[in-house]
Parts: structure tokens; C-alpha cells; sequence
């Protein structure tokens, strides 16, 4: 690859001449593109931001000044720079490189990252670190306009305009979440990309009057007016207010200027906003004209581009389960937070758009928001990933639960998702949810059982959840049955996508002479043990099988209910690293092969 193959450290970045620092960001491009379509991953807001990154490694050095992207899906360039271009190969699978900012992957990686709108307040928390440890170091912040729709992002900017700290929050604006934004801020930051030529002015007046006799003098003098008349006649920016100096909009694809841009932020030595424009998928055209179909993609063949097909997915049924429910009653609505299509409602959009809100990344909010439509008489069904759930868990218990209001949770990616890794795994709703007053829990565990639990929980009534994992349905396809399959020596309770592993379990303990009996839970919230008790009392032992942590799990519930002995088959205390959903299943020791070795050790003793 030429240069890149040549570069492992900031250091590297700054080694070079404009003209080679042009090669070098045509050489990730094609890099990306490459690799990606191989292995699957981020496209589209990666190749955004090309040069941005090369920029932030041409000035600031990565391993001792703090770049703290936020969400992190666009940190795969920051990966390239800094020496890991051998890990793409392994990119999101099992012991290779992370899809997002890992810490303990390299010190260069400066914070966590996976969920939105968090950058901002730990910069703010580093460079207030720096400043009372009396170290020296830069502190910048690289957050999108689609994070900007998240409450956290404001509270962050909120302290951090106001702070003093000499820090750099990098507004990376290129119109999109992984869908189009939407929102206020949307339309105030496409008004503000109208403004460059104004600033280009602004600073060719300065550097004119500072070099000239008197000139100083001047300029001081007619700011002085201008800000007046500006401060009467227009509004100033929201992050001027805020305290922030506004630098921008700069083209986000001229690394030349977007460098020259962020040393002068460097030099002002307080709180700078800097607005830089991109293009979602710069480079790779379908990208560019369809940047949401290449947010996140499969292995694909990069001559053809990313294919329309799509496979049926517990999401893509919901989707049309939720379309027929609506048909039948007008006071339906569906809710989204920014995920639209990876919820499956974009043909309930399509359908009912008047019932439609997409109210950005903004969890708590839509929970909240939610409440009031339910307080109000309307159904509201808020569907959104589990991991993004934990974020709205205050408003569940405090908006919703005391007045036993009904909204409804459309519960998506519950249980292990696999190569997105520990920010995404969905498996503290269980625990959770399970804690909040009043909410009924369902489980389905095939698509079936999807569309009749999702009609269950709109027609009741109080908070309710209908958990569901990512992708397809397994094996078990029956309905309504709790009682799957009948034994003496054992009983092996689960629900969900994970009593496709209980029942192969059975199957590999009758290879070994040993009876299993399987029950089936379609409800964990409010919890009924009859079946398993009498079932349990039957076989002597109990195994509860479920693809959640261990502390507030179904299985400590039903531990602290049966006079037997039971075993607790679980994600564990920690978080369970990137892999394929069956590799995290093994190192959890989930997986039937696992937990009939288990329970077969187990019964030796």
C-alpha cells in the first residue's frame, strides 16, 4: 500500500509532505473498502472521515494527547495510523481487533466507546484531570450531529464551554445518524454550513490588520463595533453561548486547512468548537449516494456494491407484526431512536407516518416521551436495542412504572450479538426489567410466538417488554407449548432464543443415559414457578439456561425458590467480548455442548 504500510504512529503522519498525506488518504480509502467488504463492519462513516483523522494526527500526537471519539464506529482510520493495519483481517471476530475504541487494545485509544453523545463529558473530565494534575496534553473531543440528538451531548457541552479548560470539541457534521437526522439541531447546523465564506473573510481581515502599522488597534476596534451590532441584530451561536469559540464550518475533506484550522484551535488555549463538513462515504460512490445501506455492512463484493436483500429477522417481523396491530387500532404508534430500519419499522413509517416518530439518539426521551402519549390515551410501542435500553432505565422507573402507564418495549438485539462485542451485548434487560414495578416480560422464542406475545402486550395493560435477540429464529418453532419435552433426571428451564440450546442440550444428556426435562418460560416478569417447581420436584435438580449476566438473572430467581440443587448457566459477572453469537455462547459456556459436560461433571459429585 505504499505509505501506509509505512505508518504506525502520529509521528509518521506529521513526517509528511501535503502532497503525500493526499496518497496516503486515497491508500485508507481503498484500504477500507478493501478489507471491509471482507470482513464486514462500518463503512460509510469511516470513509467520512479520512482526512479528518489524518488532520488530528498531523497536529495533536494520539499516544499522549487524548482524541476521544464518540460512538467510536469511526475509528477504524484512527486504527490504521496508529499500527494496526494487520489486525483487519481478524476485524470484529473472536481475539482481533475491535469495531470501535478499546483502551486496553492500545494506548492510543483513549476512552470506551460504543454508545453516542459521551465524548464531550469525558474530555471535559480529562482536561480537568490534566489541569489539576499540572500535566501537558491536548484533550479533543470528536463528536457527530446525529450524537448531538442525545441529552448527554448538551450536558457535556453545557460545562465544558463554561469551564476554561483549554479543550477541542470537533463537531464532525455530515447530516446523518446512521440514518438522516432529524430535530432542531439538524436545521440550525445546515444554517450554519452557509456561513464559510464569512469566516474566510473574517480571518484574511484579521491577518491583514495585525500586520499592518496601527492595525492592531483597528481591528480590536472594529470587532468591538461588530460584535455589537451582531450581538442586536442576530442571534450567535448556540455554542458561542454556551462558551464555546466557534470555529467554522471548514471543509472536512481538505486536510491542508482542516490541520491549519486545528492548530489554531490548539493555540487558543480554551474551549473551541470546531465545525468540520463531511461526506458520509466520501470515495466509494454507492456509499456516498446510499450512505445508510453502508452504515454497517456484511462481507460484500465491492464492484457490485451492497445487495437489497434482506433476510427475515426477528426485527423484520416485528416490523410487520407491528403493521397489522396498527391497522386494527388507530391509537398505536411506533417510536424509535434513531433506528429506523435496524428496528424493522421502516414500513410502519411508510404506512402510518403520522404514527411514526423518530426522535434521534435519545432513549430517555422516547421512554418519557412514551409516557406522556400513554398518559394521554395513545399505545405507544418503543422499539430499541437492549444495550441502548440501559439508557433510558431512570425514566422507565420514575415516567412510567408509578403510574403503571402503558407503553410497550419492543426489546431488540436482547441476549449475545457478537462482533459488535461488550458495548452492545444485550444482557442486563433482563435484570432491569425485571426490577421495574409492574412491567410484564415476554420471551418469544421464534417468530410465531413474536407476533402473538407482541399482540398480548398491547392488549394488556401497564408497562410491558417483548425481548427478542438479533437475526433469525432457531429450530424451535412451536407455539404456546411450556412443557417442551418430558424426563426424570434433570430439568432444564430456559426461554427464548436460547431454548433452541436447552432442547440440543437434552438431546446430547440422553446420548449419555441421562433424562432431561424441558420447560419452557414465555413470561420472566412477573414470574410463575409452578410448572418448574412441580417439574423440579419430579427430577431431584434444575438447570436454568439464558443468555444473560448473572446478577438479576431468572436463574438466581428460581435458585432462591427450589429446595434442589440448581445450576445457573449465564453470561457471568463481566462482559463477554466480540466474537460470532455461537463463539460468545462457548465462552460463556452456554453453548449445549457446555452445559451438558456441565451438568454431566456435576452429577458425578
Amino acid at each position: 500500500m505504499g505509505i501506509l504500510e509505512k505508518i504506525r504512529s502520529s509521528a509518521d503522519v506529521k513526517a509528511l509532505t501535503m502532497e503525500e498525506i493526499g496518497e496516503l488518504c486515497s491508500e485508507i480509502r481503498a484500504f477500507l473498502i478493501d478489507n471491509i467488504s471482507r470482513t464486514g463492519g462500518h463503512l460509510a462513516s469511516n470513509l467520512g472521515v479520512v482526512e479528518l483523522t489524518v488532520a488530528l494526527h498531523n497536529v495533536f500526537d494520539s499516544e499522549k494527547d487524548r482524541i476521544v471519539f464518540d460512538v467510536g464506529h469511526q475509528c477504524y482510520v484512527h486504527k490504521l495510523l496508529t499500527g494496526r493495519a494487520q489486525g483487519f483481517s481478524a476485524l470484529r471476530q473472536k481475539n482481533g481487533l475491535a469495531g470501535f475504541p478499546k483502551p486496553s487494545e492500545s494506548k492510543s485509544d483513549a476512552f470506551i466507546a460504543g454508545h453516542a453523545s459521551n465524548s464531550v463529558s469525558a474530555a471535559l473530565g480529562m482536561a480537568r484531570a490534566r489541569t489539576l494534575s499540572g500535566e501537558d496534553y491536548g484533550v479533543i473531543a470528536v463528536i457527530g450531529d446525529g450524537a448531538l440528538t442525545g441529552g448527554l451531548a448538551y450536558e457535556g457541552l453545557n460545562n465544558a464551554g463554561q469551564s476554561g479548560e483549554a479543550m477541542i470539541v470537533v463537531l464532525n457534521d455530515n447530516g446523518m445518524a446512521i440514518g438522516t437526522n432529524v430535530g432542531g439541531m439538524a436545521r440550525s447546523l445546515a444554517l450554519q454550513r452557509t456561513r464559510p465564506a464569512y469566516y474566510r473573510l473574517k480571518k484574511n481581515y484579521r491577518k491583514v490588520m495585525l500586520h499592518i502599522p496601527g492595525g492592531k488597534y483597528v481591528f480590536s476596534f472594529t470587532q468591538n463595533i461588530k460584535n455589537s451590532l451582531k450581538n442586536a441584530i442576530f442571534h450567535c451561536s448556540m455554542f458561542e453561548e454556551m462558551g464555546f469559540r466557534y470555529m467554522g464550518p471548514v471543509d472536512g475533506h481538505d486536510v491542508k486547512r482542516l490541520s491549519y484550522m486545528l492548530k489554531t484551535a490548539k493555540e487558543y488555549n480554551e474551549p473551541v468548537l470546531l465545525h468540520v463538513v463531511t461526506r458520509k462515504g466520501r470515495g466509494y460512490e454507492d456509499a456516498e449516494k446510499h450512505p445508510e445501506k453502508y452504515h454497517g455492512v456484511s462481507c460484500f463484493d465491492p464492484s457490485c456494491g451492497v445487495g437489497d436483500e434482506k433476510k427475515t429477522s426477528f426485527s423484520e417481523v416485528f416490523g410487520q407484526a407491528l403493521c397489522g396491530e396498527a391497522e386494527k387500532d388507530g391509537r398505536i404508534c411506533a417510536v424509535t431512536a434513531a433506528m429506523e430500519d435496524g428496528t424493522g419499522l421502516g414500513s410502519f413509517r411508510e404506512k402510518y407516518p403520522e404514527r411514526f416518530f423518530d426522535e434521534g439518539i435519545a432513549e430517555g426521551h422516547c421512554v418519557t416521551m412514551a409516557a406522556g402519549m400513554a398518559k394521554q390515551g395513545m399505545i405507544p410501542v418503543f422499539a430499541v436495542y437492549s444495550t441502548f435500553l440501559q439508557r433510558a432505565y431512570d425514566m422507565l422507573l420514575h415516567d412510567v412504572a408509578i403510574l403503571g402507564l402503558h407503553v410497550v418495549l419492543a426489546v431488540d438485539r436482547a441476549g449475545l450479538v457478537g462482533s459488535d462485542g461488550e458495548t452492545h451485548n444485550g444482557v442486563f434487560d433482563v435484570g432491569f426489567l425485571r426490577q421495574v414495578p409492574g412491567m410484564t416480560v415476554y420471551c418469544p422464542a421464534n417468530y410465531a410466538e413474536l407476533r402473538s406475545m407482541l399482540h398480548r402486550a398491547i392488549e394488556s395493560s401497564g408497562p410491558a417488554a417483548v425481548r427478542y435477540p438479533r437475526g433469525a429464529e432457531g429450530e424451535y418453532r412451536d407455539e404456546g407449548k411450556t412443557l417442551l419435552r418430558r424426563g426424570g433426571d434433570i430439568t432444564i428451564v430456559s426461554y427464548g432464543i436460547m431454548i433452541n440450546e436447552a432442547l440440543k442440550t437434552a438431546d446430547l444428556l440422553e446420548k449419555k443415559g441421562i433424562s432431561a426435562e424441558v420447560v419452557k418460560l414465555d413470561v420472566i416478569a412477573p414470574l410463575d414457578l409452578r410448572q418448574v417447581k412441580a417439574s423440579a420436584e419430579r427430577t431431584g435438580r434444575a438447570a436454568v439456561m439464558e443468555d444473560c449476566c448473572e446478577h438479576g438473572s431468572v436463574g438466581e430467581a428460581i435458585k432462591a425458590e427450589l429446595s434442589c440443587p440448581v445450576m445457573l448457566f449465564n453470561t457471568g459477572r463481566g462482559f463477554t467480548p466480540q466474537a460470532t453469537v455461537q463463539e460468545q455462547r462457548e465462552l460463556c459456556g452456554i453453548d449445549a455442548v457446555s452445559a451438558a459436560e456441565r451438568i454431566i461433571e456435576e452429577r458425578k459429585t
